[in-house]
């Protein structure tokens, strides 16, 4: 499998650092591919898990559902949340995007991030991701991810 880099999430920076990454980031539940993206971005922020932001290009955003949850983070603004919709059933609150971010994180304004622990599977690189731990942050833990993580 050859040798993994680790990314301790203490050397993250805060205010949290946004960058382009070309990892294969798929996202299913329930056998229904939701998301599917070569061209996330990821969020790095100290003490917490990458998280990931699909652009909505590459997400079935026909099974989204807007619902009126909303937080706000002191780096990126206003987050709004999606429901997810399927035949059999619906799952709250299971992605949130920024339709108007700050501008410094202007580059994700209508992408996804997906919490982990709210669908069957999220991936990178082919890799199962684990969730962060908590229900608010929605950081993905992967083998080269080391913590100890904020929850």
């Amino acid at each position: 499998m050859g040798t993994v880099t680790t990314e301790s999430v203490w050397d993250y920076p805060r205010p949290p650092r946004l960058e382009e990454t070309t990892r294969h980031v798929v996202v299913t539940h329930r056998g229904v591919v939701i998301a599917d993206s070569r061209r996330p971005w990821r969020v790095l922020e100290t003490s917490h898990p990458p998280v990931f932001y699909v652009p909505a290009a590459d997400v079935r955003t026909d099974l989204l559902t807007p619902n009126s949850r909303r937080t706000v983070c002191e780096w990126k603004g206003q987050a709004a949340y999606a429901d997810l919709t399927l035949p059999d059933g619906r799952v709250e609150a299971v992605a949130w995007t920024y339709p108007a971010p700050s501008p410094a994180f202007a580059p994700i304004a209508g992408a996804y991030a997906f919490y982990a622990s709210r669908v069957d599977r999220c991936e990178v690189d082919g890799e199962v991701v684990e969730a962060q731990p908590g229900a608010f942050y929605g950081g993905w833990i992967t083998r080269e991810i080391v913590g100890p993580f904020k929850s």
